[in-house]
């Protein structure tokens, strides 16, 4: 809270970009960043990149796409977890990369956004199978970004144990 007595301005259009691979506490972070804007009062909406995808799809269907969208720009931070681990929704989603594109395109330089992947930069044509959008995606995403790339071993490997067989 401020001296005021009211919650800190949220900044516009800040995008936290998390990368690294799996296990390194990305997912973690990233929450911990959304339950201190809940903390202060803001508006935060937790999806991973599957829900979306399946809920965008969905809306697709039933015709309500724009009321969708609207939703996923309110927020004043949208998390986005688990980006690149959606083949199979893909697959069955052709528009899932533009649908993606939307949600993005929309909230620029208006709200916040995180977006926690496994994916580098430079596999994003590969991964939206549209190279010229995959620019498109990045350009807005990046713009006044906070880049943030784990690295590490994973917290859960230790975890897993040898069958005695």
């Amino acid at each position: 809270m401020g001296a005021s007595g009211s919650r800190p301005s949220p900044p516009q259009n800040c995008v936290h970009y998390v990368a690294g691979s799996s296990g390194v506490g990305k997912s973690h972070i990233i929450q911990a960043l959304g339950q201190k804007a809940c903390v202060h009062g803001y508006r935060v909406l937790y999806r991973t990149s599957a829900q979306l995808l399946a809920d965008l799809t969905a809306s697709l269907a039933d015709k309500t796409l724009p009321a969708k969208l609207r939703r996923y720009a309110k927020p004043e931070l949208l998390i986005i977890d688990e980006f690149g681990f959606d083949k199979i929704e893909r697959t069955e989603c052709p528009q899932a990369a533009h649908l993606l594109y939307k949600i993005i395109a929309s909230r620029n330089q208006k709200r916040s956004t995180a977006l926690v992947t496994n994916v580098d930069f430079d596999k994003w044509g590969d991964y939206l199978s549209d190279g010229p959008l995959a620019m498109a995606f990045l350009d807005r995403l990046v713009e006044g970004a906070i880049i943030l790339k784990v690295k590490g071993k994973s917290y859960r490997a230790p975890e897993a144990k040898p069958s005695e067989d």
